[in-house]
């Protein structure tokens, strides 16, 4: 099975809309508009046993994405009703066609200004 033909940006989009951006937001601070990040779901790459996915965090005009708690999100992430890493985690392994999954969310790491990224690695049996 091709996996790039399975997540699609559509397919993505549909797993994790990005009204759960303005969703995580509210549930933290009471207002959407608060949020310096629009959180968006990529698809990296998979193997014959792993499935890489990753969280892109995208800056919204006029915010900072060095000015916020970006480094401590993997914890936050992985506790988080909104964001729901394991229902996530679920729904691909069962689109991927695996059975018995385990996952982890990495360290954060700076692509840019602009983009900061928390990994998602699903492992496979």
């Amino acid at each position: 099975m091709q996996l790039d033909t399975v997540f699609t940006k559509e397919k993505l989009e549909e797993l994790f809309p990005a009204s759960k951006t303005d969703e995580f937001f509210d549930a933290l601070y009471g207002e959407a508009e608060s949020g310096a990040y629009d959180i968006e779901l990529a698809f990296v790459k998979a193997t014959d046993n792993m499935l890489e996915f990753a969280f892109y965090l995208n800056q919204r005009n006029g915010a900072c994405l060095a000015c916020n708690l970006t480094y401590g999100l993997p914890q936050v992430f992985m506790r988080h009703p909104v964001i729901n890493v394991k229902g996530l985690v679920d729904e691909i392994a069962s689109l991927a066609g695996k059975d018995e999954v385990t996952f982890e969310l990495g360290r954060t790491y700076e692509e840019s200004h602009a983009r900061h990224i928390i990994p998602l690695v699903i492992k496979t049996t």
